[in-house]
């Protein structure tokens, strides 16, 4: 009875990791039916003879409340229960459940499909920031970021000074010194 309390700790975590997976707002207490269905993907348990992502949906809506959208790890358990002698034909009913148990334990979500960012050597080349010329050159500072609007447009100070003059205000201070 000690391997099945173990195990069932270990579901639990793996339960929390696939329900907050891809759901910013989510607690890890209850799951919806796209993360039941990516578990059940990931974890083997769907195995497109014996267990398809219908049957999986199937056993989803009867286990949930009726106008719920997610489930709980107790409801997730029952759903767990229902799959496993379909998985599993054959064996005991609490056999397929165990084999079920040791497919999630330890699991986490698989990120298959994601695209990764391109390092070629072209990409690195153009996106470098101190080989730029011209006006393509005024865009950045220093370090490579960019200056945002300031880059891409003449700003205007209409201040009433002439462009000429560094420092606003140098005809009064030349004035006032004199005197």
């Amino acid at each position: 009875m000690a391997e099945s309390s173990t195990s069932l700790e270990e579901v639990e975590k793996s339960f929390q990791k696939f329900a907050v997976h891809g759901d910013t707002k989510a607690t890890g207490k209850e799951m919806n039916g796209k993360n039941f269905v990516k578990l059940c993907k990931d974890c083997h348990i769907i195995d497109s003879k014996n267990v398809t992502s219908t049957d999986v949906d199937i056993v989803f809506s009867k286990v949930k409340a009726k106008t719920a959208r997610v489930i709980t790890f107790e409801q997730f358990i029952q759903a767990l229960a229902d799959l496993a002698p379909k998985r599993f034909k054959g064996k005991s009913a609490d056999e397929a459940l165990q084999l079920i148990y040791a497919l999630i334990a330890g699991k986490e979500p698989a990120n298959v499909g994601v695209t990764k960012v391109a390092k070629a050597g072209a990409v690195d080349r153009l996106t470098d920031t101190s080989k730029f010329t011209g006006s393509h050159k005024e865009r950045f500072d220093e370090t490579g970021k960019g200056k945002g609007k300031a880059g891409r447009e003449d700003l205007h100070d209409n201040s009433g000074y002439v462009a000429a003059y560094k420092d606003q205000g140098t005809y009064d201070k030349k004035v006032k010194e004199k005197e």
